[in-house]
């Protein structure tokens, strides 16, 4: 009988185990289906993938969160679910990105409607003063904007390396930084193709992240495309979250 007793407690001990490790696996999932979310953007989760790519960046529940250039807040949004009460969001653009997104963000965080997350409008540059530490920073389809100025569409010439230095610094050490972007051939013009194209090569990408004191710890194939040209604009209707993307984990010394 005892022995039995004991393989019963077995039996249970590894099915706790198998129930808390899917549990929390399923965070993202649990976040993805949150019934508070537009139907507009859970329609587009199926190109996007934010549960895997969630989850490669390790992002995890408690965790302070900084969402580079977050536009209009997709991520945002996701990323609150995920980190929970006990963690924050810090939703940051820079003026320029927030003229033409502050009335999607407004809506999103309207009536305290994600109370984790904060949003912060700042130059670039001036991310070196920031005093507050995170635990993780994810910077979704927007490196690319830091290789060109735009007078046309007010967009200026960011200093680059002050920039990826300013994030570095406020990240805490062992902290991931995730990077997603379209890519351009390689040896291609970061300035013109990330002006016209709004796509990076991704190499020098790897390059400007190491310079700026990140370690590039791995990549992931999941928003990987074969089929895309890289010389097209991404915002041809053929290309709309269709492009070949680098999914890329780098770390803080």
């Amino acid at each position: 009988m005892k022995l039995k007793a004991n393989g019963l407690l077995v039996l249970l001990t590894i099915i706790l185990i198998s129930f808390n490790q899917t549990a929390k696996a399923d965070i993202y999932k649990q976040a993805l289906s949150n019934s508070a979310r537009s139907e507009t953007e859970t329609k587009v989760d199926k190109k996007r993938k934010p549960d895997e790519v969630l989850r490669f960046f390790e992002i995890k529940s408690g965790m302070k969160v900084f969402d580079v250039f977050a536009g209009g807040g997709y991520y945002s949004e996701i990323l609150s679910y995920v980190v929970g009460p006990k963690g924050s969001v810090t939703l940051y653009n820079n003026q320029p990105w927030d003229n033409y997104v502050n009335k999607a963000v407004a809506a999103r965080l309207k009536d305290n409607r994600l109370p984790n997350v904060k949003n912060y409008v700042e130059k670039p540059e001036e991310l070196t003063k920031h005093r507050e530490k995170y635990d993780a920073a994810i910077f979704i389809l927007g490196m690319h904007d830091l290789y060109y100025a735009d007078p046309e569409v007010r967009w200026p010439e960011i200093d680059k390396m002050k920039f990826l230095k300013g994030i570095h610094s406020i990240l805490k050490p062992g902290a991931v930084l995730g990077v997603i972007d379209a890519n351009a051939v390689e040896g291609a013009d970061n300035q013109l193709v990330g002006k016209k194209l709004h796509r990076v090569d991704p190499k020098v990408l790897i390059k400007d992240l190491v310079a700026a004191g990140f370690v590039f710890d791995s990549e992931s194939n999941i928003l990987r495309n074969k089929d895309d040209d890289l010389v097209s604009s991404v915002f041809e209707p053929k290309n709309k979250y269709n492009t070949d993307r680098s999914v890329l984990k780098f770390r803080k010394k």
